[in-house]
């Protein structure tokens, strides 16, 4: 099997959700959001077709990492290559996040998206809007994007957010704010 990716595997990431991550950056997107940071990865014909296998053999050899993320584009467009590399992932002991433009509610109606999400720990659902966009949200661009434990959702039959990135990241309560004397 084959999947279109815009990149090579990027080791060593810390923004592409928690802890240290290796990102997997698919070919293809249907949403153009206006101020996609990744605007390069929308043609489902750019990129370059690679070997599932050859991607699991690479994670295999990646040391320190805890996870996993499917970026893009938008992996949910290639869901079949994208589940076997979840599947190796997660058998590897490697956590698995993955960003999309579609939602949550969309996705489990779709029974190859649905067999994705299965194997995915974290979703970052929903298009980025630049009318909503905050660089002070956890691993997310912009207000109406949401950080969902799949797990739980499957589970409970409904979307269960992870508590710790609700809120917007808030310098203020952690550190005091400096006095300047002149």
């Amino acid at each position: 099997m084959e999947i279109r990716l815009a990149a090579d595997l990027q080791p060593d990431s810390i923004v592409d959700g928690e802890g240290i991550r290796t990102v997997l950056w698919t070919q293809g997107c249907p949403h153009a959001c206006p101020g996609c940071h990744n605007p390069d990865t929308h043609d489902f014909n750019g990129g370059a077709l690679v070997d599932v296998d050859y991607i699991i053999d690479e994670l295999k050899t990646i040391k320190n990492q805890d996870g996993i993320t499917l970026s893009g584009g938008d992996p949910m467009c290639q869901p079949e290559a994208c589940l076997e590399i979840a599947r190796a992932a997660h058998e590897l002991g490697l956590n698995v996040w993955c960003y999309t433009g579609f939602t949550y509610e969309k996705l489990i109606l779709n029974p190859k998206a649905k067999k994705l999400l299965e194997e995915v720990d974290i979703l970052v659902d929903g298009k980025f809007k630049i009318e909503e966009k905050s660089l002070d949200l956890y691993f997310r661009g912009s207000r109406n994007q949401r950080i969902i434990d799949v797990k739980k959702s499957l589970e409970e039959e409904r979307v269960v957010l992870v508590e710790k990135y609700i809120e917007d990241k808030n310098y203020s309560n952690k550190y005091e704010k400096p006095r300047y004397m002149f």
